[in-house]
């Protein structure tokens, strides 16, 4: 696996909103503070994901004046496939485009890494918010089951991209 840092693909997208712009960096490990304070505010939960020794490790955070708002992060799930494993906003900063860039900016990362699909589990009762996203980005549902942890259904969606 090889580590994100801050000298290899370090990229910053600047995205405009009604209330300022959105800078998009790509995270290395010297974020994961950072990644777990915005996990914690966003979900409650310590655990941000099982293992963070995944190949094509990718971590994104999305920063409002300065200031970290939403975070996405993703791995390789088979040789062309991508998984972006977890990502959120939070509360303050939502519903005005800042999960859709994040989404964008992750499956335009993986697609220049060669990647064909990308996919992402959601579960609908409790952020309906991300499967009306997907779906309006084109994104299909290949997969549905109900999650015993989470007390809900999770839903997969996937675009080829």
């Amino acid at each position: 696996m090889q580590p994100p840092s801050s000298s290899q693909n370090s990229v910053s997208v600047e995205h405009d909103l009604v209330q300022g712009s959105v800078i998009v960096k790509t995270a290395d490990f010297s974020d994961l503070d950072t990644i777990r304070e915005l996990n914690m505010a966003i979900f409650n939960e310590e655990r941000v994901i099982n293992t963070f020794d995944r190949r094509d490790l990718l971590m994104l955070i999305a920063y409002v004046r300065g200031v970290p708002v939403g975070f996405k992060i993703g791995y390789q799930h088979s040789n062309s496939v991508f998984y972006s494993a977890k990502g959120g906003v939070l509360d303050s900063f939502r519903r005005q485009g800042i999960a859709r860039i994040l989404l964008e900016e992750m499956v335009q990362q993986v697609r220049r890494m060669g990647y064909r699909r990308f996919i992402y589990d959601t579960f609908p009762n409790k952020n309906p918010g991300m499967t009306i996203l997907g779906l309006n980005e084109g994104f299909k549902v290949v997969k549905a089951d109900f999650n015993s942890v989470y007390k809900d259904y999770r839903l997969q969606l996937e675009i080829e991209i």
